[in-house]
């Protein structure tokens, strides 16, 4: 197995200063923390979850969860590719196996992720023990090393530790998007006192606070830094977008030569244009973004 020092991240991902009216008239000093700079096919935070994880693997075979759209699959099937590493995938909707792959998918599959379609009723009820004893033992990987949806484990919050000591003394409030949680406890953990951490959720439900509060207790005792989430901006969901928001991320695109991600790094932006229009950051606030993707090339 090759081994993750191998793959050469960059690390410390770089800051940069995003010169934005929208916020500059607001007094507000926007910066971008480039994880999706990290490595090219485990992008941003990825790398920061599944690092740790890999190297719990220790060579076993990796099986882990997601959806039909799920970066965390790819993510995790460009790393078994890189590593000489198996990967299964065990994908939300048996409906799924008789139709063509999505691009997606297609990516996972080509990166040798080997993908095995569950009912969407037992999906829900993966972490109960016999559930998940029944998924593995029918998709052959009762063996493997199991890595929750999303990658959001105690050895995952961990990792986005780092993230939060990376950019202490950099901002006042670093803002991220956020899918199961695990990047938010990271890194609200490793920023310094006086330093707040934002999510901005891209699933409804409003079920993220009761999330981080278990993962942060999991992961550390008990409750770790200073933050809050703002669930008005999902667009619909996961995976979902809408005219208005593609047309933001196109011009931000345009206007400061960033790649913007449209499921994850989109609503983000989006969201912290729109509270700062609304004053929610004082004059004098240095607003740090993290960039946690890239756009995927089908």
């Amino acid at each position: 197995m090759t081994s993750l020092a191998a793959l050469r991240p960059e690390l410390p991902s770089p800051v940069q200063h995003i010169d934005d009216e929208r916020f500059g008239r607001r007094g507000v000093r926007l910066v971008v923390k480039r994880d999706d700079l990290i490595h090219p096919e485990l992008v941003g935070n990825k790398w920061r979850k599944l690092a740790p994880n890999l190297r719990a693997a220790a060579g076993r075979p990796v099986v882990t969860f997601g959806g039909a759209y799920s970066n965390h699959l790819r993510a995790t099937a460009a790393a078994g590719r890189l590593l000489g590493l198996p990967t299964v995938g065990v994908v939300r909707g048996e409906e799924l196996a008789d139709r063509p792959l999505n691009p997606s998918l297609a990516r996972c599959a080509a990166d040798g992720m080997r993908l095995h379609f569950v009912a969407r009723s037992a999906y829900r009820r993966r972490t109960d023990p016999g559930t998940l004893a029944a998924i593995l033992r029918a998709a052959g990987a009762e063996d493997a090393y199991v890595v929750p949806e999303g990658g959001s484990n105690s050895l995952a919050v961990r990792g986005c530790e780092e993230l939060g000591e990376e950019l202490r003394g950099r901002a006042d409030v670093v803002a991220l998007a956020c899918g199961t949680g695990g990047t938010l406890a990271g890194l609200a953990a490793g920023l310094a006192p006086g330093q707040r951490a934002l999510g901005v959720p891209v699933l409804r439900g409003g079920f993220l606070d009761g999330e981080i509060r278990t993962l942060q207790q999991r992961a550390f005792g008990g409750p770790r830094g200073d933050w809050s989430l703002d669930d008005r901006f999902h667009f619909g969901g996961y995976a979902r977008t809408t005219p208005e928001l593609d047309a933001f991320a196109e011009a931000f695109e345009q206007r400061h030569g960033l790649p913007v991600e449209r499921l994850y790094v989109a609503k983000m932006l989006y969201g912290l244009a729109t509270l700062a229009e609304e004053g929610a950051f004082p004059r004098g606030t240095t607003l740090a973004a993290v960039i946690t993707g890239a756009p995927f090339a089908g």
